[in-house]
């Protein structure tokens, strides 16, 4: 185990998972092919990072598969000029990967813990275009007047939830997991006008739900 070689299980991660998934993108595959996926796994599960399958987080969260999160990044369709939310900032991977597609980066931790430690890497990377927030973003993103060009949701919410999208400016695209366990679906909401919104299916899948999720009162029916 010491001796894996974590750049050829990157570079077989990209091939045989998240290509054969429909990730064609050439920015996407090129930010993950150059961020080392192990610096962000708990030690224990080191060897595991390229594998297709969610790792174990503290606080009982989980890193969701490789694939998955690269599907998430493109169909957000990100520009380097793109201003992006993201709701579970997690181990700060995809955080590193945001930030490297865009702009700027807002990311929500619920767990301050979470937070501080995605934090510690996100300056081993280098990346100076992230703001971390410690919050429940089920209430606490209920007063940002800040609009986005794109929003990562990281876990899944029970149902289309009207506090996230009422945070995309025109054009701007929320992907997020809509239903709850063992069928979800996650969708991209992209806001095509001032109060339109079109809703693309993309694929099923099965994710943890956002700490809170089934509270909040913003959901829409």
């Amino acid at each position: 185990m010491a001796h894996l070689d974590y750049q050829q299980a990157r570079y077989n991660m990209v091939e045989q998972q998240v290509r054969p998934w429909d990730v064609l993108d050439e920015r996407v595959l090129e930010t993950i092919s150059g961020i080392a996926r192990e610096d962000f796994v708990l030690p224990q599960y080191q060897h595991l990072a390229y594998t297709d399958i969610p790792l174990p987080l503290p606080n009982g969260q989980r890193m969701m598969e490789p694939k998955l999160e690269a599907r998430m990044m493109q169909s957000l369709l990100l520009e380097p000029h793109h201003r992006v939310l993201e709701i579970g900032t997690g181990s700060g991977y995809v955080t590193t990967c945001l930030a490297r597609l865009s702009r700027h980066v807002i990311s929500m931790e619920y767990f301050e813990d979470l937070s501080q430690t995605a934090g510690e890497r996100l300056q081993q990377y280098g990346v100076n275009n992230v703001e971390l927030r410690i919050g429940d973003a089920m209430s606490d993103l209920a007063q940002e007047k800040m609009r986005f060009d794109a929003i990562a949701v990281t876990g899944s919410v029970p149902m289309r939830y009207s506090g996230f999208e009422r945070l995309l400016k025109k054009g701007g695209r929320l992907f997020v997991i809509v239903g709850t366990a063992p069928i979800m679906e996650a969708v991209r909401i992209t806001r095509s006008g001032h109060a339109d919104l079109e809703t693309e299916s993309l694929f099923d899948v099965c994710v943890d739900p956002l700490i809170h999720a089934e509270m909040s009162p913003h959901f829409i029916f």
